[in-house]
């Protein structure tokens, strides 16, 4: 234990390091006023002198002036600084309920807290640990109207007033119903997976979870999904990989993420198998404008060969309907040059992820116009003809079609009857008797195609 006489000595020490500041801060300069003012009304004032000279008089006098405005300041009648205000954002709300019970709604997620007061103060107040913002609910029951309830701050320093931002909110108070909802899965962050790969398949490890809120929440509940990230860095090649932690999202009907749902499990996990599906396909090169009377397309070449593949890659199953690849080039008021060259951007179809190849160099050749007549070319009447309806043509002589061939000699030669696809296209079209126009399916741009008349159908009903 510390001796008595040590405490004597060290609050000694302490009163005369007091006395010494009060010396050099209050009692030197007052003595220098007194002096001069003293000094200058040259009074007959000895007496006074003597007692304001001594130094007791001059400590009491001191202490007197130190003590009233020590209680000035304290009392804030006198401000040594002026109040500021400090804002705190994004302070968490803490909400108090029964949460087995009830589900709340109308809750901010966070407020703004504005302190006011001293310099010091805040100073305090931001170093004293969190900022604590509580919604008590728990004396609250479910109830079809909303209650406006007022947020509570507990003030680290009780010196520093304060404003909330909300300072009351308006909540609803629900009872907390549960359900089973399916889960289905959506892929995300597609573009960065590999263009050369595709997922074959994904299974979830649960099919359906239980889903807790309000009955007005659930109702607006169209789907649980699984987010499946395709952005997952093990996914760099083909194989099966199982991924955990796959987050659950509900939607509504517009797609809208809806909040307040409470989902168990939140995660799931899943088994992605990624594969790499390719085909290899022709480009297909289309014109718009016309050429030169007279003149037509000879031949094309794309990158220095006639017959010109490239390898697509995507899903299966699209990539199972692309017969080929379109590439536009425009050929306006060209055929008197001889040849023309064109440089061109490959676009990639709708499901295709990657192409061998995104441009290419087509160069085409001109010719001299030729026609011929091919006669007798077999027709196709089911287009466009809707389910449980029947198409014949109404004469023999409409069973096929006469159509003009035009272009160079070398080209129109070699074609014949049977390689011309023509068809009727029905869609819209009822019970009865139509005259309908005929079409040529060709992507040779190479060749044009001009039918010589249209042809009556007669539509009933399939037996």
């Amino acid at each position: 234990m510390i001796s008595m006489s040590k405490m004597l000595k060290a609050l000694w020490n302490i009163l005369k390091g007091i006395y010494k500041v009060f010396d050099r801060l209050i009692i030197v300069p007052i003595s220098r006023i007194v002096y001069e003012v003293s000094k200058k009304i040259k009074s007959n004032t000895n007496r006074f002198e003597k007692i304001l000279n001594k130094p007791i008089t001059l400590l009491y006098l001191s202490l007197g002036l130190a003590i009233l405005f020590f209680y000035l300041v304290d009392n804030k009648v006198i401000s040594l600084v002026e109040t500021e205000a400090e804002i705190l954002v994004n302070v968490p709300v803490s909400v108090e309920y029964n949460k087995e019970a009830y589900v709340i709604e109308g809750v901010p997620e966070t407020v703004d807290i504005t302190l006011i007061g001293r310099k010091s103060d805040l100073y305090l107040s931001k170093q004293l640990g969190e900022h604590k913002v509580v919604l008590d609910l728990t004396d609250y029951k479910a109830s079809k109207n909303p209650y406006k309830v007022k947020l509570m701050y507990t003030q680290t320093i009780d010196n520093l007033d304060y404003k909330l931002d909300p300072q009351t909110v308006s909540v609803k108070i629900s009872d907390k119903v549960t359900t089973l909802k399916t889960v289905t899965y959506d892929l995300m962050n597609q573009d960065k997976l590999d263009a050369k790969l595709s997922v074959e398949s994904v299974s979830l490890n649960k099919t359906e979870v239980v889903v807790k809120g309000s009955q007005d929440t659930i109702d607006k509940i169209a789907t649980i999904k699984a987010l499946v990230d395709l952005g997952n860095k093990e996914f760099t090649k083909e194989g099966t990989f199982k991924v955990d932690n796959v987050p659950l999202v509900a939607y509504d009907d517009n797609g809208a993420i809806i909040k307040g749902v409470e989902i168990v499990p939140e995660v799931v996990s899943s088994t992605v198998k990624l594969d790499s599906y390719s085909i290899k396909v022709p480009l297909n090169v289309l014109t718009t404008g016309n050429l030169l009377t007279g003149k037509a397309i000879s031949s094309i070449s794309i990158n220095g060969q006639s017959d010109h593949t490239i390898e697509i890659y995507g899903e299966q199953q699209a990539l199972d309907n692309i017969t080929g690849v379109p590439v536009t080039i425009d050929v306006s008021d060209q055929g008197s040059n001889g040849s023309k060259t064109y440089n061109v951007t490959i676009s990639k179809p709708t499901g295709v992820r990657y192409m061998s190849e995104t441009s290419a160099t087509i160069v085409v050749n001109f010719g001299d116009e030729k026609q011929r007549l091919i006669e007798k070319v077999p027709l196709s009447l089911t287009k466009g003809l809707e389910s449980g309806l029947a198409a014949n043509v109404k004469t023999f002589a409409d069973r096929s079609v006469d159509i003009q061939v035009k272009g160079v000699q070398s080209v129109i030669d070699n074609i014949k009857a049977e390689n011309i696809t023509t068809y009727v296209d029905l869609s819209g079209y009822t019970v009865g008797e139509h005259e309908v126009n005929v079409y040529v399916e060709s992507n040779d741009p190479r060749v044009s195609y001009v039918v010589t008349k249209p042809i009556k159908i007669i539509i009933s009903n399939a037996k």
